[in-house]
């Protein structure tokens, strides 16, 4: 095998599509065009906080591996949270920031961070960026929602792993939503089919449109919803919707749009993404409130379409417990930490072993109260 030659660049434009994609493998988050969008729209980009500093390994001239970089002088856009970590660092007098983080930006879905194809150049690619976090003087590195065989190779490399809990389903071939339901415990089966109905005696129906199916109206009408979102929330939205019309245009089928109607008017809308037989949610929004609505058009009719195109998993997203009566259930997630300070690294290690206790914990006590029947949980 030839020398691994290593790099680091601030942008995807040196890098052949072609070549990314074969190590990036089918999850939408790491698709050279969702990536290469953030940039290109100036979402993830210095300007943002989100400085690209990609590590990327060649044999022979050709891409052999990757990992998506980012210097940050926030911790904003990233769902593991470690503010405390840096108000520790600024009691004490030194700089948490800029930091190293590998992660998609803005998107908290569990997938590759070492883009490699054997676990030998996964292994290769920690121990780069190490080095790559040491060369720029950084006060940390943080990988986020690595899979497993990426967390493998983080921990033999010295890293420190976090657990987090997300809300997952999984598909064990249901013939339809009535087999889904059947699953159920009578009372949450009673509960969802209650929701349902005062949805419909609103007046809504639902479309579920894919890829060139979703027209540009239909994404413009998703984009206000989701900007409402935030603004519900006194924030702003981290994406554009030039963002949405450059994925639209050239990774449509990445899309999957729930649209809520009535009549002919568009009322809500909810946003995934789809690769590698899994169906990701991502983003809603509103125009009015309607009892039950949020749940019917994020996981319900999701869950629905999942299971009449035979998707083995949809991931609901961050946080939410309310999502388990929905059928989805707890999962763990991880990310994975290096401190450069010696001190800080001794403290935060005895605080993530009491964490991951207080985690598994709850995962256990949230494990009892899953909707389905003893025999189906």
């Amino acid at each position: 095998m030839s020398e691994a030659e290593f790099s680091i660049i601030d942008s995807l434009e040196s890098v052949d599509p072609a070549q990314w994609q074969a190590i990036a493998g089918d999850n939408p988050t790491l698709a050279y065009a969702f990536l290469h969008a953030l940039h290109e729209t100036r979402c993830a980009s210095a300007h943002t906080g989100w400085t690209p500093r990609y590590l990327v390994m060649h044999r022979d001239g050709a891409l052999a591996a990757a990992m998506p970089l980012y210097l940050k002088d926030h911790s904003r856009g990233e769902y593991v949270f470690d503010h405390a970590w840096a108000d520790a660092f600024h009691r004490n007098g030194l700089p948490y920031y800029p930091k190293l983080l590998s992660a998609v930006p803005f998107t908290p879905v569990t997938g590759g961070r070492l883009l490699a194809r054997t676990s030998e150049d996964r292994a290769l690619l920690a121990r780069a960026a190490l080095q790559v976090a040491r060369q720029l003087e950084t006060s940390s590195l943080h990988i986020l929602f690595p899979d497993e065989r990426d967390r493998e190779a983080l921990q033999a490399a010295g890293f420190m792993l976090r657990e987090g809990v997300q809300f997952h389903w999984d598909n064990p071939g249901y013939a339809d939503f009535d087999a889904f339901l059947a699953s159920f415990k009578m009372e949450k089966r009673k509960k969802i089919r209650q929701d349902r109905r005062r949805v419909q005696e609103a007046g809504i129906t639902f479309e579920h449109l894919a890829g060139r199916a979703i027209t540009p109206e239909v994404l413009r009408f998703f984009y206000g919803c989701y900007v409402s979102t935030y603004q519900a929330h006194f924030s702003k939205p981290y994406l554009s919707l030039k963002f949405f019309e450059r994925l639209l245009d050239q990774v449509p089928d990445s899309l999957m749009i729930v649209l809520a109607k009535r009549g002919e008017q568009p009322v809500a809308v909810a946003l995934n993404l789809v690769g590698g037989n899994i169906m990701y949610g991502r983003y809603w929004g509103t125009q009015e409130f309607v009892s039950g609505l949020h749940f019917e058009t994020c996981y319900v009719q999701s869950i629905e379409y999942c299971i009449q195109h035979g998707i083995a998993r949809f991931e609901g997203g961050a946080q939410g417990e309310h999502k388990m009566s929905r059928g989805l259930v707890p999962t763990p997630t991880w990310s994975a930490h290096w401190i450069a300070d010696e001190r800080f690294a001794d403290a935060i290690a005895d605080f993530l072993a009491q964490e991951t206790a207080a985690m598994n914990q709850y995962i256990d006590e949230l494990g009892e109260h899953v909707p389905f029947k003893p025999t189906d949980a």
